[in-house]
């Protein structure tokens, strides 16, 4: 954009710029413009003295095209000498490089000698180069020392500022840590324009949020948002480029009205002053506008301030613009990071609440009034409860907080958001609605915070539910991923307290079930049964294990020991049906292998989730001395022969019931005899833990049943649960039910 540009209307209130500066800006570009804004004879030069960069003013001074790839000491020499003197091969600087101010002669092109005033100093980055500012000393001829001194001295802030913008644009290439690399820029430019402090902006979609300042604004109060065209802010945007502010001395009638509300702002580009709010001013007398461009919009603005007024450079403006192009790509990744963290931080937020409430089966409105301040607190906001009557009516809830708000709101339900019913969730802006702009400007003549947001999240726990997200309007509205976080809390919460509602409904109806389908062993003769079944949490309503021993004709009995996949009810709805089509088909003199395959095609037409059991179904025929089992994906079992003390494992095994169609299930048959004992488990046994999670395991479990066996029938299976706490610590991580026969009569009676 050119220098001269002009606005002729009053800039838009929009942050798109109409003009394109590009993107991608390399630092030899960048370092080219530097060198050719300034007045100055500008060269930059390696330590073997070859230029490497040079402006035009530094080769017009010289009276040649171009000085790059020159050694210096070829056109340079010490004044004291007055004449050229011969290239040694080392190069030795005729000068000073440690920044001091001196003289030397310079050969022009015409054949004399140019004297210049120079300062060289080594830029402090990587590679040993020098910079070097110059300015003719024929400038000087018939001046006063005080001229003389106001050269030196603008020559040395010409050395400065060039120095430091040049080291800002070297030390941010390839850097990865983007916060630490904008905290050293803003302060390497404080330090660079000798100014009293650096502030950075980012743009958001209705104004500019502070993100970073220098340490020594530590103790001054600056403004953390503004509003787009509160401030300055609008006329940089509008004029494409870094501008330069003075504030003005109050005047007489603002003293007299006692008005210290507004102050006027001179903007030196066009010589224009502007009244701004106190509230929206900079802590400087003197400031530097310069706005950051990406893809034709602005993205941030840097404010460099000085406390005191001070004549502020056209050309320190140019730097600092050049510094703007530069930096806009770093910062327009800082600004999607930012966003990127904000957003994932939010997001693990609603995922650790999601989780909190599956953990829980009931709530109370204190535990919900809790988790809402929760989310208000991760976005920096107030959470103010309400009440909301039939009508639409809305009051502040009661709470112990000491706030100030008491009684009815000035809008209603409806005003604030238009729901389709009355469960719906909502969260709005309350800047985005003129019932919200009521509604703010009522919360700020009651002297509380008035920006943020209204959240409508229906009946939960008993109350119908409201809440008002605020901050004060020093800070910045909520952008549009906060008012989307607070609708996720609210709907995570809501769909959260409805899943503890049907666990509880679930857990009572499961209960139910439990109590009509009670796990019991019939009496039969001859054999000496128990059964037990452990929950491994306290609080477990009802699992998938279920046990039976159903006594049959002729001296027989079928023994039935399951494991259906899931809890709650849809475990023990199957397990019911699977426990009394067993009871029947066992009546009907079913073999087990039969009895599985005719309830496997029963289950896959009787859930519709992907529901499936384990199963041990057994038919004892104490007459014959026979076992015929069939081990359906259920884990072996075990029978001890009292008489040898030693014990078989019934390793005939066939796959789950209930997950496909083809399936085949095999029978398996063992003699037993007067004495022996046969135990039942599922896997919950062999699969608990101990504290350092190594599973009990088979070899375990047969130990311990061949143990306890030997001790007798009566009480084994506790004194194997007792084994089971020992061993997990009193912590079984699944449940466990086992099945325990001893067959005290075997043949005819």
């Amino acid at each position: 954009m050119s220098e001269d540009f002009q606005t002729d209307s009053y800039p838009s209130t929009s942050i798109e710029r109409a003009y394109s500066v590009g993107s991608g800006i390399t630092a030899p570009a960048t370092l080219a413009r530097m060198l050719d804004i300034t007045s100055n004879g500008v060269i930059v030069f390696a330590s073997t003295g070859v230029v490497l960069f040079s402006n035009e003013r530094a080769a017009h001074m010289l009276g040649v095209r171009s000085l790059i790839g020159r050694r210096v000491d070829e056109f340079m020499y010490p004044a004291q000498s007055l004449g050229s003197q011969a290239t040694v091969a080392t190069f030795v600087p005729p000068f000073a490089t440690d920044g001091s101010t001196c003289s030397v002669v310079a050969r022009h092109s015409n054949g004399g000698d140019v004297f210049l005033t120079i300062r060289c100093d080594e830029i402090s980055a990587p590679g040993n180069n020098y910079l070097l500012i110059m300015e003719p000393s024929s400038l000087l001829a018939g001046s006063g020392n005080e001229q003389t001194n106001e050269l030196v001295s603008e020559l040395r802030g010409a050395n400065r500022r060039l120095s430091g913008v040049l080291n800002i644009v070297l030390e941010t290439l390839d850097w990865s840590d983007v916060a630490t690399l904008f905290t050293n820029v803003l302060e390497q430019l404080r330090d660079t324009m000798e100014a009293t402090g650096t502030l950075l902006y980012l743009a958001e979609s209705d104004g500019l949020v502070l993100r970073g300042t220098t340490a020594s604004m530590e103790t001054l109060r600056v403004p953390k948002y503004l509003s787009l065209g509160e401030g300055m802010e609008l006329h940089a945007i509008a004029a494409g480029k870094a501008i330069r502010v003075q504030l003005l001395s109050p005047e007489k009638e603002d003293l007299r009205a006692q008005n210290f509300h507004m102050r006027r702002v001179l903007n030196e580009e066009t010589n224009e002053t502007f009244s701004i709010s106190v509230r929206a001013l900079f802590p400087f007398a003197s400031s530097i506008l310069v706005p950051v461009w990406f893809a034709e919009r602005v993205i941030a603005l840097i404010v460099v301030g000085w406390e005191r007024s001070r004549s502020l450079r056209r050309d320190d403006a140019r730097l600092l613009d050049s510094v703007a192009q530069y930096l806009s790509v770093q910062l327009m990744g800082a600004l999607t990071d930012l966003r990127t963290q904000h957003r994932a931080r939010l997001d693990g937020f609603v995922s650790s609440l999601h989780d909190r409430m599956s953990d829980k089966d009931s709530f109370t409105g204190a535990d919900v009034g809790e988790m809402f301040r929760s989310a208000c607190e991760q976005i920096e906001t107030r959470f103010i409860p309400l009440e909301v009557s039939e009508d639409g009516m809305l009051s502040v809830y009661p709470t112990n907080d000491a706030h100030r708000l008491i009684g009815s709101l000035p809008v209603q339900l409806s005003e604030l958001c238009e729901l389709s019913s009355i469960d719906e969730v909502a969260a709005t802006s309350l800047m985005s609605t003129v019932a919200g702009n009521k509604l703010s400007a009522w919360l700020e003549d009651q002297g509380v915070e008035n920006r943020g947001a209204f959240v409508y999240v229906g009946t939960l726990a008993k109350k119908n539910w409201a809440y008002l997200a605020l901050r004060s309007d020093e800070y910045e509205p909520l952008e549009d991923i906060e008012i989307a976080f607070l609708r996720n809390v609210s709907t995570t919460l809501k769909d959260g307290l409805a899943s503890a509602k049907a666990r509880t409904n679930d857990k009572r109806i499961a209960q139910a079930l439990q109590l009509g389908m009670r796990n019991e062993l019939q009496k039969v003769e001859g054999i000496f049964a128990d059964g037990i079944y452990s929950s491994a949490t306290a609080d477990a309503f009802v699992g998938g294990d279920f046990y039976d021993l159903i006594r049959l004709p002729g001296h027989r009995a079928c023994v039935i020991l399951g494991d259906v996949s899931g809890h709650g009810v849809e475990a023990a709805s199957v397990s019911a049906a699977v426990k009394t089509a067993l009871g029947a088909y066992a009546w009907q003199g079913l073999n087990p292998a039969r009895m599985v395959r005719t309830l496997n095609r029963f289950l896959l037409g009787f859930s519709r989730l992907e529901t499936f059991a384990t199963l041990f179904v057994g038919v004892i025929d104490l007459a014959r001395g026979k076992l015929t089992y069939c081990s359906a994906g259920h884990p072996p079992a075990l029978l001890v022969r009292t008489g040898t003390q030693t014990l078989d494992v019934l390793d005939v095994q066939s796959g789950v019931v209930g997950a496909f169609e083809e399936m085949s299930y095999r029978d398996g048959q063992v003699n037993i005899g007067q004495g022996d004992t046969l135990l039942l488990y599922t896997d919950g046994v062999t699969e608990a833990r101990n504290p350092e999670g190594v599973f009990f395991g088979e070899r375990n479990l047969q130990e311990a049943t061949l143990r306890e066996a030997m001790r007798g029938s009566e009480g084994m299976l506790n004194r194997l649960l007792e084994t089971l706490d020992r061993y997990t610590a009193r912590r079984l991580e699944d449940d466990v039910a086992m099945v325990e026969l001893t067959f005290t009569q075997i043949g005819e009676q």
